[in-house]
């Protein structure tokens, strides 16, 4: 018989599951990002004991990514000065309109909730601005200003 119709299992044709991606860069989380990811990994653990046979594939690959970004998280130190940074809340006016967000970890973004990552563009913009200064971002040299920066948590 030719190898064509032979099939020895349905194992053997599934699409490859790749891992989940990794973000580039150091692994800088707040406390709040630390305990957050130790949550993760403690949920995820149990799951995966509790999984079905068919889901335990896809609980232990996103275990697997979140046992790995607990093991190089990087605890960010506290912000220095008053100038927006790694675990600060940045208040500034982009085109008439004053926002806010929290600059953390990039496990921690949730930009619908005004977390965004460090390596965020707006981050990146904002990163090294005090209150009152500008900022370039959008093509535009000031594009940005920069009104209030508080940190995040309470500093040690």
């Amino acid at each position: 018989m030719s190898v064509a119709f032979r099939r020895e299992s349905d194992e053997e044709h599934k699409e490859p599951r790749f891992e989940l991606p990794i973000p580039p860069g150091p692994n800088l989380v707040t406390r709040r990002g630390l305990a957050l990811t130790e949550a993760k990994v403690a949920e995820l653990e149990a799951a995966l004991a509790a999984a079905p046979e068919a889901e335990r594939e896809d609980v232990a690959r996103t275990l697997r990514y979140w046992r790995t970004r607990k093991a190089t998280a990087q605890l960010a130190p506290d912000p220095a000065g008053d100038e927006a940074a790694f675990g600060t809340r940045v208040f500034f006016r982009h085109d008439a309109k004053v926002r806010t967000v929290e600059i953390v970890g990039d496990d921690e973004a949730e930009p619908a909730e005004g977390r965004i990552a460090f390596s965020a563009p707006l981050a990146r913009a904002l990163i090294g601005v005090a209150p009152g200064e500008r900022a370039r971002f959008g093509g535009r040299d000031d594009a940005i200003e920069v009104l209030s920066v508080d940190p995040l948590e309470p500093l040690i």
